[in-house]
């Protein structure tokens, strides 16, 4: 039985015991199955290559492997309907919701379609509309010293007849229907799930999102707009638990109106939502530690501040963008490139969005909620 082993020198051992290996070279092996178990547990394993090495914790390399019982987490097919997946599953193993080539949403396709998204925001801030105070720029030892360096207000002034337009008020209705605390379960009532059915309505009527829905059609992802405003409103709206309590966080909470986890800010990157609070005195801004390179609205921002003295250390946010904007752009994101940077392009400038699957819930036929979405680097 020894030379049997020698014929699959790939044929290695992580620190639990299980074998890292392509699938061609775990038949080969199989027949040695028991000998190789023996030697590991002896640890005899032969040596790998470099990068073969696979982390008990993660799915790199090990998409698709026999269930374990020892590993922490799992990375085959049945991990997502018994809830014990690794973090990095999405990223590694994920098909992103598609499997032909003639769906695939390439690197150009994202670049051209945010860039048309870019100018159908005609609902967008105009330059009089929205004046911020910068103040002080952080250094990266300064992002998380909570020390308010900025002793004015972000915002100097906002145009208030913003929010009277129809996905700006529908938002701004949504944003106090939830608690912050993680922890603490949501019970949404008839109104509130109105009011979700509402902003769903009046950003479909926008150019923007009719943009999307029409790239997101033609690259086979919905079949009609109903089916598209439905896995919307689950996608971004429907609850799961981030703490202990049932049903207490959605994508939307998270990401636009913001939540406290562990005596820390978790999400809140809005700018609306930022400005109204900052208005009422419940949020305080700190500094900001980057300020994108757009000169007309949308921008973005990357900045520290409180929220009734609980601590953001690093937020970004688009400034001055219509809520469609934001909505439309990590919704695109989350779909075509789950888990990863989005790289998009704005006005001829680059940027990225990255994106977070819920991985511990599913809704419908195993689809997936979103747990965050936020403005990073290029």
């Amino acid at each position: 039985m020894i030379p049997a082993a020698l014929i699959c020198p790939l044929c290695c051992f992580t620190s639990n015991g299980h074998c890292c290996k392509p699938i061609f070279l775990w038949l080969v092996c199989k027949g040695s199955e028991g000998l190789l178990l023996w030697l590991t547990e002896l640890q005899l394993c032969f040596a790998c290559p470099p990068g073969l090495y696979t982390a008990p914790d993660s799915c790199k390399r090990r998409c698709h492997e026999r269930f374990n019982k020892r590993d922490p987490c799992h990375c085959n097919t049945k991990c997502e309907k018994y809830q014990n997946c690794c973090e990095d599953y999405y990223t590694y193993c994920s098909q992103e919701g598609f499997s032909h080539a003639r769906d695939a949403i390439t690197d150009e396709d994202l670049l051209s379609i945010s860039e048309k998204l870019y100018k159908a925001d005609h609902n967008r801030a105009q330059e009089a509309d929205v004046t911020i105070n910068l103040q002080h720029f952080a250094s990266a030892g300064q992002t998380d010293d909570q020390v308010d360096r900025s002793s004015e207000p972000l915002y100097t002034h906002v145009n208030e007849r913003l929010f009277s337009k129809p996905t700006y008020a529908s938002f701004i209705k949504l944003l106090d229907n939830y608690h912050r605390q993680t922890g603490t379960g949501e019970k949404m009532t008839a109104q509130q799930q109105a009011e979700q059915d509402t902003f769903l309505r009046e950003a479909m009527n926008t150019a923007l999102m009719k943009e999307l829905y029409g790239f997101l059609h033609q690259k086979g992802r919905y079949g009609s707009e109903e089916e598209f405003v439905a896995d919307l409103k689950e996608m971004w709206f429907g609850l799961y638990s981030r703490g202990k309590g049932e049903g207490d966080s959605s994508g939307f909470e998270h990401i636009f109106s913001g939540e406290v986890k562990k005596g820390k800010v978790s999400g809140f990157h809005n700018w609306i939502r930022f400005y109204l609070l900052e208005k009422q005195g419940q949020v305080n801004y700190y500094s900001h530690n980057y300020d994108g390179p757009w000169t007309s609205y949308p921008d973005v921002l990357g900045l520290q501040f409180s929220w009734d003295g609980f601590y953001k250390e690093v937020g970004s946010a688009f400034i001055g963008c219509s809520p469609e904007f934001e909505f439309g752009l990590y919704t695109l994101c989350f779909i075509a490139r789950p888990g990863k940077v989005c790289h998009l392009s704005l006005g001829g400038q680059k940027l990225g969005i990255q994106t977070y699957t819920w991985t511990k819930s599913t809704y419908g036929n195993g689809r997936k909620y979103i747990a965050t979405a936020y403005v990073t680097s290029p």
